[in-house]
């Protein structure tokens, strides 16, 4: 006799065939998906993703995955594997944490462009945390005096850290506190180093940067959530190298970049594209210093389809 059980829970961990969820009872269970999930048309890698809510059935002593709840949202990205559509890195999330280093390795204007963009898309708040404040040279702390000014004049929040150091490591906290939160950044720029300092428990595995990482190899793409003692959860995802746009209109793009989308009812023409239109209210704006040239730039770059890692902005 077959006794079927129903519940639901919280998605914290993916392995890509198992899933690990937290029931509404805190007890934590391994469970798979049922096959009509990869047969529905969401045109993902992983149908289900860390910060779901799903409700799952337990046959005997078996675990599976029946129903998705709805999404409050996530954020996606182009997936590697090309047989696929994309990959979502989290679900149900209050901001993300976008963790940028100057140096050691360089996170490009390019690569953070295209998450904040993403993250407007799908109405979840950005912080950016500049990291590894305590190995800059003067020319590199220069930068990232620059990019900060940029990115806190358009309205995000910017934090510039030492992760071993520890400095303005309480910022980060507070920011933390009482929300759930996703932090993507690159293999090596200390995330785990980060999250391991306000969250000992943690224990994440650190590594040094590696000659992997320089080929450009991807690791892991699957993410886990954790619970913070200060309150809170935390979903650590894998270092990404690019961060590939998906399902974007080109004539949308510019209404995601939040000094653009403030002079668009400037623009002469009602469908103008911010390229070659005369009396374009954007263009002017970058002229005159009011819109970074680097971020127009990764606007042309992110409008006619470039590679991320084959472009680099001008100046930054």
């Amino acid at each position: 006799m077959v006794f079927l059980q129903k519940m639901q829970g919280i998605v914290v961990k993916s392995t890509g065939s198992w899933y690990r969820v937290k029931l509404e009872s805190n007890d934590i269970v391994d469970a798979r998906i049922k096959g009509k999930f990869r047969t529905i048309g969401i045109r993902t890698t992983n149908p289900i993703a860390v910060g779901d809510n799903v409700f799952l059935e337990k046959e005997n002593e078996n675990f599976v995955i029946s129903k998705l709840g709805e999404r409050k949202n996530y954020i996606i990205r182009k997936s590697i594997n090309l047989s696929k559509h994309s990959h979502i890195i989290a679900a149900n999330i209050d901001q993300a944490l976008l963790l940028v280093t100057i140096e050691q390795p360089e996170t490009s204007t390019g690569f953070i462009d295209r998450f904040i963009v993403t993250a407007e898309a799908y109405h979840i708040p950005v912080v950016i945390v500049f990291n590894k404040l305590d190995i800059y040279s003067s020319k590199s702390q220069q930068k990232l005096e620059y990019l900060s000014s940029i990115y806190s004049k358009i309205g995000y929040r910017c934090i510039s850290v030492s992760a071993t150091t520890e400095l303005n490591l309480d910022e980060v906290r507070s920011v933390l506190k009482n929300k759930t939160s996703v932090v993507v950044g690159h293999s090596g720029a200390g995330k785990s180093t980060l999250l391991n300092t306000i969250e000992p428990m943690l224990d994440i595995k650190t590594s040094k940067i590696s000659e992997v990482y320089e080929q450009g190899k991807h690791t892991t793409t699957f993410a886990e959530m954790h619970e913070l003692n200060l309150g809170g959860y935390l979903i650590d995802t894998p270092g990404v190298k690019a961060f590939g746009l998906i399902d974007f209109e080109k004539s949308d793009l510019s209404h995601y970049f939040i000094e653009m989308r403030a002079v668009l009812n400037h623009c002469h023409f009602n469908n103008c594209q911010h390229i070659n239109e005369p009396k374009c209210a954007v263009k002017k704006a970058v002229a005159e210093g009011n819109i970074a040239e680097f971020r127009y730039n990764n606007y042309l770059s992110m409008y006619n389809d470039d590679e991320e890692e084959n472009y680099r902005g001008k100046g930054y």
